[in-house]
């Protein structure tokens, strides 16, 4: 009896992780590791001198405060807050931007899928095409002609 339960709940887990949407999920982890990383060193080693050459500082790090003896490291948090924000401009023009522009190229090249119901002239309800009369306010409705 426990050698069918093991049985079991190796079968089930077994189960669940060839479930595909966990597979894609894994798939989905993996490719975007490596694109941070693609991503990231773009932004250091790419966009962070330009910054630099523009305005003459890429690291904040050392900029500092002290109360009361603690230290208060605001220029690794401004660091932080710039190389996210490079991070979602590079992020938004050289993915969003393009995925957009081809998702929107191909929505152009299908048209409507031509639809089996129409309005009621009268009410306003949906009905078949094929319909004579409205369902629902029983007004005759012309027959649609046939493209």
């Amino acid at each position: 009896m426990a050698d069918e339960k093991k049985k079991g709940i190796a079968t089930e887990f077994k189960e669940f992780i060839l479930r595909g949407n966990v597979v894609e999920l894994a798939v989905a982890v993996a490719v975007g590791a490596a694109f941070t990383a693609v991503v990231n060193s773009f932004v250091k080693d790419l966009i962070t001198p330009l910054i630099g050459a523009v305005f003459g500082k890429t690291d904040f790090s050392s900029l500092t405060f002290t109360i009361n003896k603690s230290k208060f490291l605001y220029g690794s948090f401004i660091n932080n807050v710039v190389t996210f924000l490079v991070v979602a401009t590079v992020i938004f023009f050289l993915v969003v931007k393009p995925m957009n522009y081809m998702t929107e190229r191909r929505r152009r090249g299908q048209g409507d899928e031509e639809s089996d119901e129409r309005a009621c002239p009268e009410c306003l309800s949906t009905i078949p095409k094929a319909a004579t009369r409205c369902a629902f306010c029983t007004a005759e409705v012309p027959p649609v002609e046939a493209a």
